[in-house]
Order: C-alpha cells, then sequence, then structure tokens
C-alpha cells in the first residue's frame, strides 16, 4: 500500500496552502472508510488504482459542466478539457489552477508525476507528455475518484 501525500509531505499545509485549514484535511482514514464506496476509498484514500475501463460512467460522460473530486466535492477540470484517450480512464488536458497538488510517484520503480487533489489531498492519478494541444498533457484520473457536476 502506498504512503499518502500527508505523510510524504507533511509541510502541504503550509500558511501560503490556501486549503491548510480545511476541515477535510482532518477526517481520519476510518471516517473517510464510511464516508466513499470502497473502490473510491482505496484509489482517493490509498493511491490504488481502478482497472482501465472499469469505471464507465465517468469515462463516458460528455455534457456540459465539471467533474469534482469525489471526497471533498472541489471542481477540478472543466468539460470542455475531456478527452478521448483510449486509455479506459477519464483524461483531461489541463486542471483547474490551485486544484492540485503533485508529487513522484516511484511505485512502479520509473518516476511518475502523481496528481491529489489540493483540498483533501485525495489521490486521482497521474500526469504524462502524451496529450492533446495545447498542453500537450494528460492528466490521466480515476473514474471513482471523481463525481460530475452538471452546468
Amino acid at each position: 500500500m502506498a504512503t499518502t501525500l500527508a505523510a510524504v509531505a507533511p509541510s502541504v499545509a503550509l500558511a501560503a496552502d490556501p486549503y491548510a485549514a480545511s476541515p477535510f484535511r482532518k477526517i481520519s482514514d476510518a471516517d473517510w472508510a464510511k464516508r466513499l464506496p470502497h473502490a473510491s476509498y482505496e484509489v482517493l484514500r490509498h493511491e490504488d488504482t481502478e482497472p482501465a475501463g472499469s469505471d464507465t460512467v465517468m469515462l463516458n460522460e460528455h455534457r456540459k459542466g465539471a467533474f469534482a473530486c469525489l471526497g471533498c466535492g472541489l471542481p477540478i477540470f472543466k468539460s470542455e478539457w475531456k478527452f478521448e484517450s483510449g486509455t479506459g480512464w477519464p483524461s483531461f488536458y489541463t486542471y483547474i489552477p490551485g486544484t492540485l497538488l503533485t508529487k513522484t510517484d516511484l511505485a512502479i520503480g520509473v518516476p511518475r508525476t502523481e496528481y491529489h487533489c489540493a483540498q483533501c489531498l485525495g489521490h486521482h492519478g497521474h500526469v504524462f507528455n502524451d496529450g492533446p494541444r495545447p498542453t500537450g498533457l494528460r492528466y490521466c484520473n480515476n473514474g471513482v475518484a471523481l463525481k460530475f457536476i452538471p452546468a
């Protein structure tokens, strides 16, 4: 089981951090387990990854709106930034500034950039340099870590 971002980077809650006082950061692991569906809990709180193509709800969501963190409701991606990557996970080429924190993930033996919700520190996925224009990035998100908010 991977270590949580809070354990790796306890200095995340610095004065300059707009979410330092977030009540979502004070929720115990046991309470997260009660609040979230099991698969979402494993992804958001223990950095698990859902199988590709397993969450067809978020993968196939194409309405206008926003994709938010399932843990705390913070909007992270606008629907117009979503694209079909063919990977089996919802993918976005950018995110709403200030909503994500990143760290280096070495779990598979090669460095990857992992990202977490800035408000609740929930794990969402990894960012890769194989996305479309204008950024060339692919934020590869676990569908079970998201909820959709229609416009």
